[in-house]
Formats: C-alpha cells, structure tokens, sequence
C-alpha cells in the first residue's frame, strides 16, 4: 500500500435549490443544481497495519468519533467485511485533515470529505468497489455525499442522490461566508420554508426559474447572511448555496470576480469573514486527481 498520500476534498455550491413536497418519513422532495469549485480541503492517508481509524485536524472543533471522515471510513470497512466475512485482512488508517472549507456554510465539506475518504481508502485499501457501490455507502452518510463520489456537476431530485450529469457555463465565482453556522435541520424545520415548488424537467432546466427557497428563512434567521447578500448585491447579483451560510455570484471572468473580491475586502465590517473567488467546475478536482494517478477514466 502507498502511504501518506495527499487527496482533495472540493467544495460544491447549489446554483439552484427548490422543494417539491415533503415525504412520510420528513424528507424533503428537492430539485438543486450542483456544481463544483475549485476551493477545497485536504486529506493526508496513511495506511496502518493494525485495525486502528484515527482522525487529526489542527483547531477542528469536531470530535473525532463524531466526524463523517471516520464513519465513512468504518462503514467503508464494514461493508467490506460483510462481503467477505471469513477474511483476515486488516483495514487502518492516519487521515490527517486540512480543513478549508466552513462548516455551516452550505458548501458540501463534510460530504466532500467523506468521499474522498471513501474514495482514497477504497484505492488504498484495495477493495475495488465500484463508483456505484461507493455512492450507495456515502448515501448513508449524507444525501450530498453522492455527487461528491460520482464527480460530475448534476440536477439533483429526491433528497438529493438522483443525479443527471449537467454541463455548466464554468464561471468564476466570489463567494462570501459570514461567521455563522446555519443549521440544515433548523433551515428544514421552519414552518414558513416553501415545499411546494413545481416540479422542473430537466429539459426544461432554465436559469430564469433558478432560485433558492431556502433563502428568506435562513435571512430572517441570521442576519449577518441577509448582510452578504447586501454586501454582494452592490455589485451583482447574490445567491445563497444550500442552507447556508455562504453567499456567491458568478462572473464571467477571473479578473471581474477578483475586482468585486478587492472592493469587498475593504469593508471593515467583514473583516473576519471568508471570502475567496474561485472556479465553477463540471468535473471534480478529485477525479481529475485519481485520473492523473491511474491514467484512466474512473
């Protein structure tokens, strides 16, 4: 096994997000648009010879029995030894984590994480499962984790796991992300959250009926989102990604993006938040990366 190897995590925004209805069980029927940026985390692998599944990450205020990274890791395992129950084969890993990404903010971190977590051990541990069977595993993680397995740009329906591959205009992105964790469940769970959206084909798909639902709840909710969207609407439009918090605009151009990023940072009043530009992408930088190491398509 090749040790300590260095795997990107790409974060994701949600172009688009409506609901359709709510099922028996609380699910929400949603309809998104996903697309990937070229914004990421970081994770270090390093194979142990034992059966030991640790997690590092310098200031990460998750616990590490808690994070998504250590229980893909052992469901990956265990789904293993259920299909081979008499094997002796030993499963450990060090996953060092760079975290780049915030957390709450509607970007897809802990879902990505947890598919390269899928996706790394599976190569490194030598399982083969296939693309399939890994986003059928990550579904019970996180109904993003899929798209972040399969790797291409999506409409996404049900709770999110039917995926139908898109190809987006690839614009660059400034993307603003107040200080607040925004809660998904919280965002769920409000009584004013539209679920009645009606239904979009895919070959119907339209920009000019894109928007997020979740929106008004999460401005009413946390006030330093609605000022985001304020900050960035001086300039062009502001879309919130998922549940929030992170708010963003597409530009056609780096150098545009990159002007709009320069007169924000002079906003005093921001001056602890995150804000980045970065590239929209149809394809996932971790595919991409597995490419380059095996030189083949996945």
């Amino acid at each position: 096994m090749v040790a300590r190897q260095r795997w990107p995590a790409p974060a994701k925004i949600n172009l688009m997000l409506h609901i359709t209805g709510r099922r028996d069980d609380g699910y929400h029927e949603l309809q998104t648009v996903f697309q990937f940026i070229d914004f990421c985390d970081w994770l270090e692998f390093s194979p142990r010879n034992d059966q030991q599944i640790t997690r590092a990450c310098d200031g990460f205020a998750v616990a590490e029995d808690n994070d998504i990274i250590v229980r893909a890791a052992k469901r990956l395992r265990q789904r293993w030894q259920q299909l081979h129950p008499d094997s002796e084969q030993v499963f450990g890993v060090d996953i060092n984590l760079e975290k780049h990404i915030p957390m709450g903010a509607g970007l897809g971190g802990g879902s990505s994480d947890a598919a390269t977590t899928l996706l790394a051990l599976n190569q490194l541990w030598q399982m083969n499962f296939s693309i399939n069977q890994l986003a059928d595993i990550g579904l019970a993680l996180g109904a993003d984790v899929p798209v972040f397995v399969r790797g291409f740009a999506a409409f996404a329906e049900g709770v999110g796991e039917k995926l139908q591959p898109l190809t987006l205009d690839e614009n660059w992105y400034l993307v603003l992300v107040p200080p607040v964790h925004v809660s998904t469940k919280e965002v769920f769970s409000h009584p004013d959250l539209t679920r009645d959206c009606s239904a979009i084909k895919l070959c119907d798909l339209s920009r000019r009926e894109w928007r997020n639902v979740c929106t008004p709840v999460v401005v009413e909710s946390y006030p330093m989102v609605s000022q985001a969207i304020d900050i960035i609407n001086n300039y062009s439009e502001a879309r919130m990604s998922g549940t929030g918090a992170a708010v963003f605009s597409g530009f056609a151009t780096k150098a545009c993006a990159d002007d709009v990023l320069q007169k924000i940072r002079k906003n005093t009043q921001i001056g602890s938040w995150t804000r980045f530009v970065a590239k929209g992408l149809n394809r996932s930088p971790l595919h991409h990366f597995m490419e380059a190491q095996t030189g083949k398509g996945l």
